[in-house]
C-alpha cells in the first residue's frame, strides 16, 4: 500500500512539473553587463520576438544586468531562466550551486573549433609591442567574473612575464566590462587592454568575433590605431544556460532552437553573438572543468 501512495505521489509530481513547463508564460533572459545597454537590448530584440513565436510565451523579458554578476545571480536566484554566459561566469555559478543551471549549447567559431582568445591591445603610438613592454604599465581588466578580461590574463600573462600581475604592471583596474576596457585602453586611460576575441580573420575587421570586432563594426574605434601585443591559449566558448528550475523539458526545447536559429535568421544570431560564427553545438559541464578548477584556484568562488 506505502509503495503504491509513494508510486502515485510520484506520477503526480511529474504531472504537476511537466505542466508548469508547458504553463510557462514569462520567459526571463538575462544578457551579460559591460557593453553599451541599447546596443544590447536592440540585438536581442529579434531573439525575443523569435523565442515567443515559436513558443507561445505571453512575455519575453530581457535584462541587461549592469556587470557579469547581476546575470549570475539572477540564475542562481531563479529570477532568470535563460543567459549566454562566459566560461568563468558559468564556473562562478557552477561552485556556487552546481544544480542552478544546465549548459545546453555553445558557439562554433568560423574554423570550427569551441574556443576564443583574450587578447591585449594597445594603442600603435604607445610603443608597446609586446606585453612585456607593459612593465610598469597600466593594464586594464573588463569584469571581476569575465573569462577573457579578467581570469586568463590574471593566471596567463604571469607565464611570460615571470612575475603577478601586480607586481608586473604599475597598477591593474576594472573597467566595467569588455567594451569600456577596450575603449580605455583607445582613449589612453590604460596602456594595455585584454578582451575576448576569436583571434580568427584579419587584424583590420577586428578579427571574426569578440568586442573589438564590435567596436570596429560600430565605428568606434579604428583598427589601425590598434596593435595586438598578448594573446593567451585556447579559452573554452562559453555555454548557453538553462535554468532548472523550469524543468528539464526546456533544454531539449530551446537546445533544438537555438540549434536552427543561425538558418532561421542568421541576421540575428551574428546580433546576439557579436560576429561571424559557424553555429551552435552541444556542450556538457565536462567542458568547463579545466575553468572551474582555475577559477577556484586563482580566485575562489
Amino acid at each position: 500500500m506505502l509503495k503504491k501512495t509513494l508510486l502515485a505521489a510520484t506520477a503526480l509530481l511529474a504531472l504537476v512539473g511537466s505542466a508548469s513547463a508547458a504553463d510557462l508564460k514569462e520567459f526571463r533572459v538575462g544578457i551579460l553587463g559591460g557593453e553599451n545597454e541599447a546596443d544590447r537590448l536592440r540585438n536581442y530584440a529579434c531573439l525575443a520576438d523569435h523565442l515567443k513565436e515559436t513558443f507561445g510565451f505571453e512575455k519575453v523579458s530581457l535584462f541587461p544586468a549592469a556587470d557579469y554578476d547581476g546575470v549570475i545571480q539572477g540564475l542562481l536566484g531563479g529570477t532568470l531562466d535563460f543567459a549566454e554566459l562566459g566560461a568563468s561566469g558559468y564556473a562562478a555559478t557552477y561552485i556556487k550551486d552546481p544544480n542552478a543551471v544546465t549548459p545546453i549549447l555553445t558557439t562554433q567559431q568560423t574554423d570550427g573549433s569551441t574556443g576564443y582568445y583574450s587578447i591585449g591591445l594597445a594603442l600603435k603610438s604607445s610603443g608597446i609591442k609586446t606585453i612585456m613592454d607593459a612593465k610598469g604599465k597600466k593594464l586594464g581588466y573588463a569584469d571581476p567574473d569575465s573569462t577573457s578580461g579578467y581570469l586568463v590574463p590574471l593566471t596567463q600573462i604571469p607565464k611570460t612575464t615571470n612575475m603577478p600581475n601586480d607586481k608586473f604592471f604599475g597598477s591593474t583596474q576594472f573597467n566595467g566590462g569588455h567594451e569600456n576596457n577596450l575603449l580605455a585602453a583607445y582613449d589612453g586611460k590604460v596602456d594595455v587592454a585584454v578582451d575576448d576575441s576569436s583571434g580568427l580573420g584579419d587584424f583590420k575587421d577586428g578579427f571574426t568575433s569578440g568586442t573589438f570586432r564590435k567596436e570596429v563594426d560600430k565605428g568606434s574605434v579604428d583598427p589601425n590605431k590598434l596593435v595586438e601585443v598578448w594573446r593567451s591559449p585556447l579559452i573554452p566558448n562559453g555555454p548557453l544556460v538553462v535554468s532548472n528550475k523550469i524543468g528539464q523539458e526546456w533544454q531539449g526545447k530551446l537546445a533544438d532552437f537555438f540549434t536552427k536559429l543561425p538558418q532561421t535568421d542568421a541576421k540575428c544570431f551574428s546580433a546576439i553573438e557579436g560576429g561571424d560564427f559557424k553555429g551552435y553545438v552541444p556542450v556538457k559541464q565536462e567542458f568547463y572543468n579545466a575553468v572551474i578548477d582555475i577559477r577556484k584556484a586563482a580566485i575562489g568562488g
